[in-house]
């Protein structure tokens, strides 16, 4: 396994790790665009990541964020896990509000219908999804909500 994505693991797990979203957020920016998009911080460490577009529940205006993802048969999962805070991220409540969005994935753009999923197909997934990042459990464990779980379906 890539040395950098087991780091990233050990650093991600950390309880104290949320404090420097910002900095995170803003050296991923840094690296998008001196990279010309070709790197981030998860490509870097071998996890699959999807850029999300959802129009703003209130504004309209498309955001784009970058998520850790697991593709699984022929669909995305992505979890609004935010690191374990008590505030899901702001794209979470876009994304229930929107029909449709847009994933870049590995520099395709696919057009997608947002699923949230709940009950036994949301414990089987997120089973799923720690295989590919494993603190998503103790992220979980760091708040009282229920991380929202979303399968992302190309539109046909």
């Amino acid at each position: 396994m890539n040395p950098i994505r087991l780091l990233a693991i050990w650093l991600g797990g950390q309880p104290w790790m949320p404090r420097f979203l910002p900095q995170i957020v803003a050296l991923d920016k840094l690296l998008q665009r001196l990279s010309r998009g070709r790197f981030t911080l998860l490509t870097l460490t071998g996890l699959p990541e999807l850029f999300l577009t959802v129009p703003g529940r209130k504004s309209g205006i498309p955001r784009t964020t970058p998520l850790l993802c697991v593709p699984h048969e022929g669909e995305w999962l992505v979890a609004g896990s935010n690191w374990g805070q008590p505030k899901q991220p702001l794209w979470v409540g876009n994304l229930l509000a929107a029909e449709q969005a847009t994933v870049e994935f590995r520099g395709s753009e696919t057009t997608v219908v947002p699923h949230l999923v709940e009950g036994a197909e949301r414990a089987r997934l997120w089973s799923i999804m720690q295989g590919t990042w494993p603190n998503y459990a103790k992220y979980a464990e760091r708040t009282e909500r229920e991380i929202k779980v979303f399968r992302l379906a190309p539109q046909r």
